[in-house]
This record gives structure tokens, sequence and C-alpha cells, in this order.
């Protein structure tokens, strides 16, 4: 289950209040895909970024905002989003709750890497 999994709190450049917890990935030798689940704190976001892997995304909890390409969406509860490759995003928090979603990227990914630690 998600409350089993560890969690780990990015930081970087242009991220705030985000934790992350890997649920699914090479420590489990998925051989196409990493499935991790994030939290953003109300008023958080993650950094607008891109890279070279696509990404799909459930919103599990909580609302907010998703910028991709300079495009602003409202996003809630059920919606499920495609990040193409190299396409210029950002997730924020503008909700009064944790915003929680399951994103999945390629397990060939950084970001399909176990959190250190863990």
């Amino acid at each position: 289950s998600i409350q089993t999994v560890d969690s780990k709190k990015i930081e970087g450049d242009g991220i705030d209040g985000v934790t992350m917890r890997l649920l699914v990935g090479r420590q489990d030798e998925a051989p196409t895909f990493a499935m991790r689940h994030f939290s953003i704190d109300q008023g958080g976001s993650t950094p607008l970024h891109q890279h070279n892997w696509e990404h799909e995304v459930l919103i599990l909890s909580g609302s907010g905002e998703m910028e991709c390409e300079g495009i602003v969406e409202s996003i809630a509860v059920g919606d499920a989003i495609f990040v193409p490759p190299n396409d210029i995003h950002q997730f924020r928090n503008t909700g009064t709750n944790s915003l929680e979603f399951i994103c999945i990227v390629p397990v060939e990914s950084p970001c399909g890497e176990p959190i250190p630690g863990s």
C-alpha cells in the first residue's frame, strides 16, 4: 500500500513541499514502467522542468493546476494527464489540502530509481 512505502522529501531549485514514494520500480524488477506517488503541500509545487521521457499522471486527492508548454489548466481528483516528452511542465497545489497523484515514467529514467536509503 502507499502508506507502507517510505517517502522522501524532494529538494532542489523550484521545488516546494513535495514528497515522493517509489511504489514500483527497478527494485521490483519492473521491465518497463516505474510507478510513483507524489504529495504536494498546500501552496507547494514541482519545478518548472522538462525531460526526454513521457509520463502519465492520475490525480488522487486535492486540487491545483498544471502548466504544460505555457498553458495552465486546473486539475482535480480523477483527472488523467499525459505529459509528452520534452514538454516544459509543472504541478502546483492551489487547493486547501494536499495534492496527491500517481505518476508513471519509464523505468530507465532517473525517476525510476529506488529512493536512496530505502
